[in-house]
């Protein structure tokens, strides 16, 4: 008999307050990006965002044991998966494919408020330099493919200069949708393709 109650307690799952549910999880994120929206990052409150998510502080720190690390995975989970790089068969029709999906990103509200305040707090070498370092080196590398596929097709020479590249791609966006708070039409990103991959084939 108590050995029975021993193998029961072993295989009894932990209380709700103890599981790390993946929808709290997700509603951890949510409340964090608002928070960080409307505060800046070094004025984020975890009471605040815990309780915007409706949970409790505890609920943080069973997942990440400091603000950075919360943060860190609240950029890298949601952040990285954002803008395809799809096979298009061309260098242009590649580039409007990136345009448009970076676009996307860029229209939402939390996104045009927050990207501001990232290269604030990199600009003041503040402790999150270094989650964006690593997001950059992984959007970085996911590019590579758009390269590699218009060098195989001979719309780009093999010493082609990768990292100019890298940094001309968004340039023209990000300048037009978050430094001057513009919206960006379909026609304005056929342009701007058109005039990326003339600029690329001569990088």
């Amino acid at each position: 008999m108590e050995r029975n109650r021993i193998n029961e307690k072993k295989s009894r799952k932990p209380a709700g307050a103890a599981l790390k549910r993946p929808e709290l999880t997700q509603a951890l994120y949510r409340a964090l990006f608002e928070e960080w929206a409307e505060r800046g990052y070094a004025a984020i409150s975890l009471e605040r965002v815990a309780s915007r998510a409706q949970a409790g502080k505890a609920a943080i720190y069973r997942r990440w044991p400091s603000k950075l690390l919360f943060c860190s995975d609240a950029i890298k989970e949601t952040a990285i998966p954002l803008v395809e790089t799809p096979d298009c068969g061309s260098l242009q029709e590649d580039v409007l494919a990136f345009l448009l999906n970076l676009r996307r990103v860029l229209r939402h509200p939390l996104v045009r408020r927050i990207l501001p305040d990232l290269e604030a707090e990199r600009a003041r070498g503040g402790e999150i330099t270094s989650i964006l370092d690593h997001l950059a080196a992984e959007r970085r590398a996911r590019f590579q493919d758009l390269i590699d596929r218009a060098v195989s097709r001979g719309e780009l020479g093999q010493t082609v200069d990768r990292d100019l590249i890298l940094d001309t791609l968004p340039a023209p966006l990000y300048w037009r949708m978050i430094v001057r708070g513009q919206n960006a039409s379909r026609t304005v990103l056929h342009t701007q393709a058109n005039m990326l991959a003339a600029a690329l084939r001569e990088a």
